[in-house]
């Protein structure tokens, strides 16, 4: 039975690779129009960055071929989205590692074309939060704003959504989280309660990763998962896969994967938006904001 468990998920990984090969390919021209079009001075970042797709893909295609798993560690030893030395030798250990290096080369690979930009939805906002003018920054307030009440507003939780979404394909933004010692940020699907108390759990349309008492990293998975961090994030990156139910988040400075929510229900194509709360004020602890940081191609 165990054999067989393994058998599985190498199939299942192998067929993941697969998925990922394709879906880069079918969007290779699409990345190099978008490239142009937004980067019409930079032609050599993007024949470089289409180089490195290509490369990708050839090795991807090497590794889909085979099983050797340590072969597949030695390879990639610079990409810092795992810890080599804390592998148990165990079979189960190595097919894990092998998804969470998949979804490295998902937010490396694709990233520039999933990278949205975010402004914050001022009509969900808390009352107790100031949004920037420009709609990139948020933090807690002193006062509480005389606002409508309207359906879409957060009423009790401190926080606000990105106006933007993402039904299908991917999705990509990042938030610059330095100087505070708490925060919330995630995705979350666009029908979730808005009203009273809320607990922020995947089975009530929340993907959510926090920090909490200056040092405490959870994933809000329903129960909570504590997380062991070597470093202390400055600035948060945020990845969804749409059709294969996954959410990222990583340190964007040092490249390592923080926390993967894989095989998520996203409820039939409903939208999901991100999500930021910068939480209360901590007794003037904590009123650094969140800012939404736009995407570079030189990253």
């Amino acid at each position: 039975m165990h054999q067989n468990n393994i058998d599985k998920e190498k199939s299942d990984t192998v067929e993941m690779f697969t998925n990922l090969i394709r879906f880069i390919e079918r969007h290779q021209s699409d990345l190099l129009e978008m490239m142009e079009e937004k980067q019409k001075t930079s032609e050599k970042q993007a024949e470089d960055l289409i180089k490195d797709l290509e490369k990708e893909i050839s090795e991807l295609e090497q590794i889909s071929n085979t099983e050797d798993h340590l072969h597949l560690i030695q390879i990639y030893p610079s990409m810092n989205c795992f810890d080599t030395a804390s592998l148990e030798e165990d079979d189960t250990e190595l097919v894990k590692t092998l998804e969470h290096i998949l979804m490295c080369f998902l937010w490396l690979g694709v990233r520039y074309m999933c990278a949205e930009d975010v402004t914050l939805d001022p009509d969900t906002a808390h009352p107790y939060l100031i949004l920037s003018d420009d709609g990139k920054q948020v933090r807690y307030g002193d006062i509480r704003q005389d606002l409508p009440d309207n359906p879409e507003r957060f009423d009790t939780s401190p926080c606000v959504l990105g106006k933007e979404g993402v039904s299908s394909g991917c999705f990509y933004f990042k938030v610059q989280v330095t100087g505070k010692t708490e925060w919330v940020l995630g995705v979350v699907r666009e029908s979730v309660n808005r009203k009273g108390e809320i607990e922020l759990t995947p089975a009530n349309g929340f993907w959510t990763l926090a920090l909490r008492n200056g040092n405490e990293y959870k994933a809000l998975a329903g129960p909570d998962v504590l997380l062991s961090l070597r470093e202390k994030p400055q600035k948060i990156g945020v990845f969804v896969y749409y059709e294969e139910g996954a959410v990222v988040f990583y340190d964007v400075d040092s490249g390592s994967i923080i926390y993967l929510y894989r095989d998520q229900s996203f409820m039939n194509d409903e939208t999901l938006h991100p999500y930021f709360s910068p939480c209360n004020d901590d007794n003037d602890k904590n009123t650094d904001p969140l800012i939404i940081l736009p995407y570079s191609v030189n990253e």
